[in-house]
């Protein structure tokens, strides 16, 4: 089955190729280092590595944690990190300077993914969360590097897909040495796709450590303001409008897309700018790269952004560390653990659509009381959550030691 899947990559590679010029137009990191995507590297080859790979911006950060832990722990080896989009490259450089080799991980061709290996020769191999490519983990399998899945995640969407692709997906997840498993639903998945030694360790994501120069700023920030902030936050196409048409609380409405390539876009739709350093008017735009703790410490309300169209949602922890009360829409399935957590906690409130998203946020606005207590039971429910970067450190150094 492999190779039928592996012929359909050779001959898409037109199509693969035209598509990274195309959102080369918008951002242009897509047409920088474009050799890494087929296995050759500038880069040092280190005598002894660790690599870790987080395909975006998400799990970048959430594998901030887990890398340093790493390098605490076996300082002798050189930490390679991977990433698969631009936006994710310019977030290795922000979270890790030159403390890492980041670079792209190849596409998914035998001969692209063995010079990757044989280039780095890792000792480990770290995916993040879900990036399971049969070519990738069939070279890994013969090169002898033993590859664990940290912070697994597995929608019961996502297992009926991979439960249909059985004959191509199956012998990749058998060959995993470790699943560390964000929860027990997810451990359960995993398992019944034949994920072997799986064990339930926790979202790394409670692990991430605020900027504290950013939330002494997102303060500061709201007390000159003088009036409260309502933070759209990360947003993805055809949320803002209906989001913004239903706004009649008397705030400042800030937003931030998800995805930077979308800022002009959003900007039509905004009196001010971040960037220009504007003078906040009604409706404010948020953007500017990594500076989420300063807008969540700066906000009264934070409306998570992806939860209003079917894309899963995006992170809440972040909000729920600040402090932030959290009203999400009716699409968490991507954070669906940490939602559950949250919702139960009385941390933040689900909603089933945009209207009525900022009709509960206006409803906060309007309640202190309420606003403190729900961010003080984020802020709990994160500290109570903690500790899954050590119960991963423990299973990876076992495989490192064997």
């Amino acid at each position: 089955m492999r190779w039928l899947y592996t012929l359909a990559l050779r001959l898409a590679l037109p199509l693969i190729l035209l598509r990274l010029w195309w959102r080369g137009r918008r951002e242009p990191g897509y047409r920088d280092n474009i050799q890494e995507r087929f296995g050759v590297y500038l880069l040092d080859k280190p005598p002894k590595a660790l690599w870790v790979h987080a395909v975006s911006v998400g799990e970048a950060r959430a594998a901030a944690p887990l890398v340093r832990a790493l390098q605490e722990a076996l300082p002798d080896h050189a930490m390679v990190v991977t990433c698969t989009t631009a936006t994710g490259r310019e977030t290795l450089k922000q979270v890790y300077g030159e403390s890492v080799l980041a670079a792209y991980l190849p596409y998914d061709y035998p001969e692209s993914v063995r010079a990757f290996l044989e280039h780095f020769r890792p000792r480990l191999g770290v995916l993040m969360e879900t990036e399971l490519w049969p070519n990738l983990l069939a070279q890994c399998a013969g090169h002898g590097v033993p590859v664990a899945l940290a912070n697994a995640r597995m929608s019961e969407k996502s297992a009926r897909g991979y439960r249909r692709a059985r004959a191509l997906t199956g012998p990749g997840i058998r060959s995993l040495a470790a699943v560390c498993a964000q929860s027990a639903a997810d451990a359960g998945r995993l398992r019944d796709l034949g994920a072997p030694r799986v064990e339930v360790t926790g979202n790394l994501k409670f692990d991430v450590t605020l900027d504290g120069a950013q939330l002494a700023a997102g303060r500061e920030w709201r007390a000159r303001l003088g009036r409260p902030v309502l933070l759209l936050a990360s947003t993805r196409e055809g949320e803002e409008k209906p989001l913004l048409e239903n706004a009649n609380a008397d705030a400042l409405i800030v937003v931030v897309p998800r995805h930077p390539q979308r800022f002009d876009e959003v900007a039509r739709l905004a009196d001010s700018r971040r960037s220009r350093n504007d003078i906040p008017g009604k409706i404010f735009l948020g953007d500017t790269m990594g500076e989420m703790a300063f807008y969540y410490a700066a906000c009264a309300v934070a409306v998570i952004g992806g939860s209003f169209m079917p894309l899963g949602g995006q992170n809440l922890i972040e909000a729920l560390a600040a402090g932030a009360p959290v009203v999400v829409g009716p699409s968490m399935f991507n954070f669906a653990e940490a939602t559950r957590l949250a919702l139960e906690a009385g941390a933040a409130i689900q909603v089933p659509d945009a209207a009525a998203a900022m009709r509960q946020a206006g409803q906060l606005l309007s309640d202190a009381a309420l606003r403190a207590r729900m961010g003080e039971s984020g802020k709990r429910l994160c500290e109570a959550h903690r500790g899954a970067t050590r119960r991963h450190l423990e299973i990876l150094r076992g495989l490192v030691r064997g």
